[in-house]
């Protein structure tokens, strides 16, 4: 049974992104809102905060929702997660449990897209090396790459990948597709031909990806389809960093069999100090920051703000469990 007064616990607002908002005094008005500006140091410290929660919002994905966590927040009935992805979130032991998972898809579709765009064209115009080149006194006309005329390869169909799909094409890029469902109807969506995997690695001269971490997509761009790629294509990754083999990855650019790669996404994050890729020029990293524009942020938590005031009405919506 719900308590009279609806807890609502954000145990993860670091960056901060709710506090001081009108979404702040918007999810006040619901019930009693707590907000911890720090994010928790394991999980006994989440779980601690949680603990007399009705509702979690979880802002920040290195947040485990895990079994153990769940099991010990006993008064849980909702998890609110801003954004698409719920791989930090034990989904299967939320249905076992009766908690609601929801997420807000499509609120950092512009946003992720647009920087998948500038990691492309950043590594293709050699932007970071050049920039700590000028700053140095040095004025290196190294060749540089144009995008226009050149081929798209984007993995995903969702509404990012889509995006992305326009946003190729407004460059004169000419734009091929893949995605583990692809039906009429998704290529009609989508505006572009779907391709085989293999193929779509081959010809592309900039390879995207925009997939959810699952079973099926984790590990997916392996070794095999590295070396599948031109020897001057650009890889970019704003998706999970899972999703690819990093060290196969890192080992190729090194060798310059790879021409060079956009990542937003590791598979440890943060990425840590010393990493082989944060020593390689042809490389322009960035600290999973796509989706974190002003714009993205604040329609994020009006939906996050939207799930809960549906869930307290009975009628849940963005539902994933």
């Amino acid at each position: 049974m719900m308590a009279s007064v609806v807890r609502i616990v954000v145990p993860d607002d670091d960056p901060v992104a709710l506090r001081g908002t009108e979404i702040e005094e918007r999810l006040g008005r619901l019930g009693e809102l707590v907000i911890h500006d720090s994010l928790a140091a394991n999980p006994s410290e989440l779980t601690a905060r949680l603990k007399d929660a009705n509702v979690a919002i979880n802002i920040r994905s290195s947040s485990p929702f895990t079994v153990e966590v769940l099991s010990a927040c006993r008064h849980l009935q909702h998890i609110a997660v801003l954004g698409v992805g719920v791989d930090n979130v034990d989904v299967e032991a939320c249905r076992e449990k009766g908690v609601l998972v929801t997420n807000t898809p499509g609120h950092s579709t512009d946003a992720v897209a647009e920087h998948a765009i500038a990691l492309a064209l950043a590594v293709a115009r050699r932007l970071t090396e050049n920039d700590r080149a000028v700053r140095e006194g040095a004025w290196a006309l190294h060749p540089i790459i144009q995008l226009s005329g050149k081929t798209l390869g984007v993995i995903g169909a969702g509404p990012i990948g889509r995006r992305m799909a326009v946003l190729g094409q407004a460059l004169g890029m000419k734009v091929v597709a893949w995605t583990f469902n692809p039906t009429m109807q998704r290529t009609e969506a989508m505006g572009v031909p779907f391709v085989a995997l293999d193929e779509l690695m081959a010809i592309s001269d900039v390879v995207s990806l925009h997939l959810p971490i699952s079973d099926k997509s984790r590990g997916l761009i392996d070794a095999h389809k590295l070396s599948l790629m031109k020897p001057d294509a650009i890889l970019v990754n704003t998706a999970r960093g899972a999703i690819v083999d990093e060290r196969a990855l890192a080992g190729m650019l090194q060798r310059g069999e790879i021409g060079g790669a956009g990542l937003d996404a590791y598979t440890t994050e943060p990425l840590p100090a010393g990493h082989e890729l944060g020593g390689l020029d042809n490389v322009v990293l960035s600290p999973h920051n796509a989706a974190m524009t002003v714009d993205a942020g604040i329609r994020g938590l009006e939906m996050v703000a939207e799930n809960i005031e549906a869930w307290l009405a009975g009628k849940p919506t963005n539902i994933i469990v």
